[in-house]
């Protein structure tokens, strides 16, 4: 196996660092300390990548003294732009729900709500295992010690040791659970059974970090009044300066012109008396003049980047702010679409039937809360799955297709079970007919807060007879998810009426 070369067995790859072949160019031995006895070991490294996954450090220790060997998965890609959480409801008597495989990232946690049990991510450093297996390597853990502590403190053995039983009968599926996979870094997964269709037992979740998660990491994290303090004028703070009414602008933001679009741009054009570009800039999108630059933090490495924001109206939608972020440090790029104006009282469903190629070219919104169906493919995203998007209807199914083989590159292996591989190929097969429209397909875009959107082809919405858009109340879960139960404005709404 020679150096950067893509594996597609992990098994292979995992017993070829174990194995004592120092012949194989691309292994690293170094000599190391044995923690068991105290002698030196060899330590063997690989440096490698699964294939649409993650670049990692496959490591093995081997002792030849008291025989001790160990075997972790460290990371060597970047950080992902977002955390993400796992929910894995494990059902009594199901096996195969154990043998599911688990990437845990150094940064990971681990919480069984059921037995009040957490893992936190410095007692399991990364690795590739199963549910079973992360469970019983925890209460191997747990159980070394008993005999000293049974001598020290009786009572807190003999409660371990009801743990322990609860702990192994979840380990061996007889008691139904939950497992809750926790990583700031966004490098953990779980396999999903049912790829690339959803799969009923697992959820996924993706989160901004938080500060003190941003912490964690290594990176720089630094608070609204740390900078305040440190920094009372300087070109870094995030003061706030309130100016009219409602609108709160972060210090150091500046306006810089749009150019070639917005008011400047139609002035421009009708100076020149180009009819061609007074309706490209007047008549598409209305967009600002100037664009809103002020200071941020790159979630990708925490260093200190600009954000870019303009606000914009676009036809039989609604009023939507564009934010776009650029990291000089570590070259991270996002861009993001956020709804402007209150929240709607319904959500919206929208469903496009695509026949010829000037459907997959509409233009697409996709916001946070949007869930994507095609039912031709059996294929049904959460909300939430990919963020917000601006996109095409080509390029969103093609983000689709990089985001699953991604997330369940467990499946797209040598090592994978003959019709797990054929139902990806079958997947893979029946996409590219979509996308190049030789059979016609239908697209559904459900969004709870009614803030995605997909653009007619004709000048006339109403004439759009492939696009529909339908209204729909609200559940109360919907609800409960989105926050809005809870939400109380009554004061808010005083404040303005004054």
């Amino acid at each position: 196996m020679e150096s950067g070369e893509a594996i597609s067995n992990v098994r292979s790859a995992a017993e070829a660092v174990d194995a004592p072949d120092d012949s194989i160019a691309s292994l690293h031995s170094i000599e190391s300390l044995c923690m068991r006895c105290g002698e030196n070991g060899i330590t063997r490294l690989l440096l490698t990548r699964i294939p649409h996954f993650r670049e990692v450090v496959l490591m093995a220790f081997e002792c030849p003294h008291c025989n001790e060997r160990n075997n972790e998965v460290q990371f060597a890609g970047e950080l992902q732009p977002r955390g993400c959480c796992y929910h894995l409801r494990v059902m009594g008597g199901d096996r195969k729900m154990l043998d599911r495989q688990v990437v845990k990232s150094d940064s990971a946690s681990i919480k069984i709500p059921e037995l009040d049990f957490e893992i936190p991510p410095e007692a399991q450093r990364g690795k590739l295992s199963t549910v079973e297996g992360i469970l019983l390597r925890a209460a191997e853990e747990l159980q070394a010690l008993q005999e000293e502590r049974r001598k020290v403190d009786p009572e807190t053995a003999e409660a371990l040791d009801r743990f322990l039983i609860k702990l192994k009968s979840c380990a061996e599926g007889n008691v139904p659970f939950t497992f809750i996979l926790d990583d700031p870094a966004g490098n953990s997964f779980i396999e999903n059974l049912f790829a690339p269709s959803s799969d009923p037992a697992l959820t996924v979740k993706f989160y901004d970090r938080t500060p003190e998660q941003q912490a964690s990491l290594g990176f720089l994290a630094e608070s609204t009044a740390g900078e305040e303090e440190s920094e009372p004028h300087g070109g870094g703070e995030v003061r706030i300066e309130r100016t009219k009414k409602t609108k709160y602008i972060p210090a150091g933001t500046r306006r810089e012109s749009h150019g070639s679009i917005g008011a400047e741009g139609g002035h421009r054009a009708i100076a020149q008396g180009n009819s061609e570009e007074i309706a490209a800039a007047l008549f598409k999108y209305s967009a600002p003049e100037e664009v809103m630059t002020f200071p941020s933090t790159c979630g990708a490495c925490g260093a200190r980047c600009e954000t870019r924001m303009f606000v914009t109206k676009i036809p039989y939608f609604q009023e939507v702010i564009v934010m776009a972020s650029t990291c000089d440090s570590c070259g991270y790029r996002s861009s993001e679409l956020k709804p402007g104006g209150k929240i709607p009282e319904k959500g919206k469903r929208i469903t496009v039937r695509v026949l010829n190629t000037e459907d997959v070219c509409r233009d697409v919104i996709k916001s946070d809360t949007a869930s994507i169906k095609v039912p031709e493919l059996d294929l049904e995203l959460a909300s939430g799955t990919l963020g917000g998007l601006v996109t095409t209807v080509e390029g969103l199914m093609t983000k689709i297709r990089e985001n699953l083989e991604r997330v369940h590159g467990f499946t797209l292996g040598d090592s994978v079970d003959n019709w797990k591989k054929t139902k990806w190929q079958d997947f893979n097969s029946r996409l590219d007919q979509f996308l190049k429209v030789e059979k016609p397909w239908t697209l559904i875009v459900d969004d709870a807060l009614a803030n995605s959107f997909v653009a007619p082809i004709t000048d006339a919405i109403e004439d759009d007879h492939q696009l529909t858009f339908e209204e729909y109340e609200r559940s109360w879960e919907q609800n409960e998810e989105l926050g809005l139960n809870d939400m109380d404005t009554s004061s808010a709404d005083v404040s303005y009426t004054c």
